[in-house]
């Protein structure tokens, strides 16, 4: 077990780290951001975690579309994330040119956002939804601890421009579209028909088809937002 104590970390980032069960004791935190999975967080002796959910679905009413277990739900939430994505597009051609690529404190650039989303399609619902074995789109862009990425099919040296990787995305929208339009509550409660072998993700097996869609609208909505927090910066 890791312990700081007396320690002076003004500043610090922590990255991709697992903080299950940290205490922070008799600590001065102003002006901190915490972005993360996080539940059960205690502040002062109040649990704030609730409090936090109850007010994003406020501000952002498409998460309850996208937990939600009905077909109709998930299509209509599909669709707004979708026109989110597009107004967004539009914003990001309006600044200056390279602006795609620009990273802001070492977070994804546009690009990259987008690539990574690339492959949550296609591990997430082509493999865990729809049952695909076939290759990952080359373009994808996957977190660095995944791994066997090359055999997967994935390209780590690939440079695609926007337009190249949105073009990749309408495909994926029409296909997860087309889906949603047909799907039913059975097929969505059924066990993710996960292909046998090495893949990403490893721990799907034993999900409902219904738990692996969730992870595609929601990784949708958060780095959509993650995408505007930063635009919002260069612009700034």
């Amino acid at each position: 077990m890791a312990r700081f104590s007396d320690q002076d970390l003004t500043d610090a980032e922590f990255r991709e780290c697992d903080l299950t069960r940290a205490r922070l004791i008799g600590v001065v935190m102003q002006d901190a951001v915490i972005d993360g999975l996080v539940s059960n967080l205690v502040v002062n002796g109040v649990e704030v975690a609730s409090y936090v959910e109850a007010e994003l679905d406020r501000r952002h009413p498409v998460r309850l579309l996208i937990r939600s277990s009905a077909p109709a739900d998930l299509r209509e939430g599909a669709r707004r994330l979708r026109a989110d994505w597009t107004t967004t597009v539009v914003r990001l051609r309006g600044m200056p040119q390279g602006a795609e690529h620009q990273r802001v404190g070492g977070e994804w650039s546009v690009v990259e956002t987008l690539r990574h989303l690339v492959f949550v399609h296609d591990s997430w619902f082509r493999r865990c939804c729809l049952g695909s074995s076939r290759p990952f789109t080359p373009i994808g862009l996957a977190s660095d601890f995944v791994p066997g990425q090359e055999e997967q099919g994935l390209d780590r040296t690939a440079t695609p421009s926007l337009d190249d990787v949105l073009a990749t995305r309408d495909e994926q929208a029409a296909e997860l579209e087309r889906w949603l339009a047909t799907v039913s509550f059975d097929q969505l409660s059924a066990a993710a028909p996960v292909p046998a072998g090495p893949g990403w993700p490893p721990y799907a097996r034993g999900k409902s088809v219904l738990e692996c869609v969730h992870v595609v609208l929601n990784e949708e909505w958060a780095h959509h937002g993650f995408c505007a927090r930063d635009l919002d910066l260069l612009e700034g």
